[in-house]
């Protein structure tokens, strides 16, 4: 099997919405991608950090879908990392309402030996110095490296996150963090300009409203999934690039179709994500229910026209 390696947060949520409010509950960028790509046919690994109050049966859901978890590092005295939020009743907008970096202040990531020649590294939202030094752990050069980032490394880390660009086949971010990067309120100027920063592929996320894949001159849109409940967009995003990476592993063909597909696959698992809190849809979702939602996903994008 192919091997993806995910960096990325492993940490504490508690999440208020207009539908209820939760604890302490499991979350974090890793947490989603891993779960999310653990659909697929690979080898996985996460890279994060966390304290020792964080709880064994979360680590045990992870091993349980073969997540290899031997570069999670747990810091004995130490507190996990805890975001706290909440959305407003559109559910495209939120409030922070605390951020405790804990354990992750001091992150060193170590990659597992085993994991060092992983064919697909998906560095989640971490500081930009995180995600440079996993790539200098590896020793030989992945056939596709993925980042995901936010405007927050746009406005006090910028350098860094340019340096680790250069070293991406492929970035995903939102539209408004895309204008933000580019400079260009166009998505395809935005495209355009963050191409010659170093990434083949742009993913643009536009939430509720699908994402678009550019390559040079070549742009695919994937619809999100109409719902008719959205419970709790956290990791929404980060499901959405564990769905993209894992399946390109899984195909280990590194093309634009390939990509189209991952895509879609990545929108699919995402609209699950979004109907419960947390992580809890994403614990309980079968192969079955993955299938018949990607048949919907196919006769919602699915058409034939006859040119006159």
């Amino acid at each position: 099997m192919n091997k993806l390696l995910i960096v990325g947060t492993v940490a504490f949520d508690a999440i208020e919405t207009p539908f209820g409010k939760t604890d302490k509950i499991l979350g974090g960028a890793g947490t989603f991608i891993g779960l999310s790509a653990s659909h697929f046919n690979l080898q996985s690994a996460i890279v994060s950090v966390v304290g020792d109050d964080f709880p064994q049966e979360y680590i045990d859901l992870l091993t349980a879908r073969n997540i290899d978890v031997s570069g999670l590092e747990i810091v004995k005295g130490g507190k996990t990392f805890f975001w706290s939020g909440r959305y407003h009743n559109d559910m495209n907008s939120r409030d922070t309402l605390a951020t405790e970096l804990n354990v992750l202040a001091d992150f060193n990531p170590i990659v597992p030996e085993n994991f060092k020649n992983a064919d697909v590294v998906m560095l989640g939202n971490l500081h930009p110095i995180v995600q440079t030094g996993v790539l200098n752990q590896m020793t030989q050069k992945p056939k596709l490296v993925v980042l995901d980032t936010m405007n927050f490394w746009m406005d006090c880390a910028l350098p860094e996150l340019l340096d680790v660009i250069k070293r991406v086949d492929v970035i995903t971010i939102n539209d408004e963090e895309a204008r933000q990067l580019s400079g260009e309120y166009s998505l395809v100027k935005a495209a355009a300009k963050i191409h010659t920063m170093g990434p083949k592929y742009v993913v643009i996320k536009k939430g509720e409203h699908g994402a678009l894949i550019f390559h040079n001159e070549h742009i695919f849109f994937a619809p999100a999934l109409p719902l008719a409940d959205v419970f709790d967009p956290t990791g929404a995003g980060d499901t959405f690039a564990g769905g993209f990476a894992g399946f390109i592993t899984q195909q280990g063909d590194i093309s634009f179709d390939t990509m189209k597909t991952a895509i879609i696959q990545g929108s699919n698992l995402a609209s699950f994500c979004v109907e419960k809190f947390g992580t809890e849809r994403m614990l309980t979702l079968t192969k079955e229910d993955v299938n018949k939602r990607l048949k919907q996903f196919k006769a919602l994008t699915q058409f034939e026209i006859e040119l006159q």
